[in-house]
């Protein structure tokens, strides 16, 4: 009888080895399949997820796994080379759109020094008015389409945030109070620098500026605060959290008598991000805020 109870031991410490090393095994393939998961997600590559086990199961996983990641691979080429379509597509309808624009601006140019009745008069200021908005337009699209591309060239150098923040509020101090609003503005007097690209960084900050300009219902609060961080806030009832959540999406427009493409802030946030920043929004107490940080890099 003892060597019976040994014999069935030892078969059983035989079987907890085997599945012991079965576990082990599965481990070590799900392991791989999850390393090479991550690697294929965050790299440009064909190659599929391996496997170095003979289990059906995790196989089977495998192999599920590597479909969808060719239906993602996929799809991603077709968003991409749609989104390049549309980039390619803009950059020809404004170039479309300025030559004959130029020449309506110019035969109404012509008018102008012609004797007219005070109705034509009206008519052509009217003209003139709507030229100038379609002209505006056209430019917005002609920029959102040269931001959006990689090929356009940033050339970082040492700004000072005070300085820049200062030249985009002084640019349109005068348009704000025109609309009766006076910015309410807080930059602090040790110098914010930080390795950005000059030309966009001014864009990103009027863009953002002149969206105040437009919708804000009274009132404007600006601050710089010394970890690079832009703050701006402004009164905005006729906007929702829906709304926040798509401001910085292409062409989306919280009101369309702006006569706005949407592109603005779309733009400002390509820029920002292109030049290693973060931006959002959101609503608080009834007014938007949106907040730039531009992180300091070190070395």
């Amino acid at each position: 009888m003892d060597y019976l109870y040994i014999g069935i031991i030892i078969v059983l410490l035989i079987i907890v080895i085997a599945l012991l090393l079965k576990v082990r095994e599965l481990y070590g393939a799900l392991d791989n399949i999850v390393e090479d998961f991550r690697e294929i997600l965050v790299s440009d590559t064909n190659n599929g997820i391996r496997v170095n086990t003979s289990d059906k199961h995790v196989r089977k996983l495998a192999m599920n796994l590597n479909k969808e990641l060719k239906n993602l691979r996929e799809a991603s080429i077709k968003y991409s080379r749609g989104n390049n379509e549309l980039k390619t597509a803009i950059v020809n309808v404004s170039h479309d759109l300025r030559t004959p624009l130029t020449a309506i601006s110019g035969y109404l140019d012509l008018l102008e020094s012609e004797d007219k009745t005070p109705d034509v008069a009206k008519y052509l200021n009217i003209i003139g008015e709507r030229v100038e908005v379609l002209k505006s337009l056209t430019e917005e699209l002609f920029k959102y389409s040269v931001v959006a591309s990689t090929t356009e060239e940033f050339s970082p150098e040492t700004l000072v945030l005070n300085s820049e923040l200062e030249t985009a509020l002084a640019a349109l101090y005068g348009a704000f109070v025109d609309r009766g609003i006076t910015p309410e503005v807080v930059i602090p007097e040790v110098k914010v620098t930080r390795q950005l690209d000059k030309k966009s960084l001014q864009r990103t900050l009027s863009n953002i500026l002149s969206n105040a300009l437009k919708y804000s219902e009274g009132n404007l609060y600006v601050e710089l605060k010394e970890n690079g961080e832009i703050i701006f806030r402004n009164k905005a009832s006729n906007i929702d959290a829906i709304d926040v959540g798509r401001l910085f999406d292409r062409f989306f427009t919280v009101d369309s008598s702006h006569h706005s493409t949407g592109l603005g802030l779309s733009i400002a946030r390509l820029l920002t991000e292109k030049n290693g920043g973060e931006i959002g929004a959101e609503l608080i107490n009834g007014e938007l805020v949106i907040k730039i940080l531009y992180p300091e890099v070190t070395k």
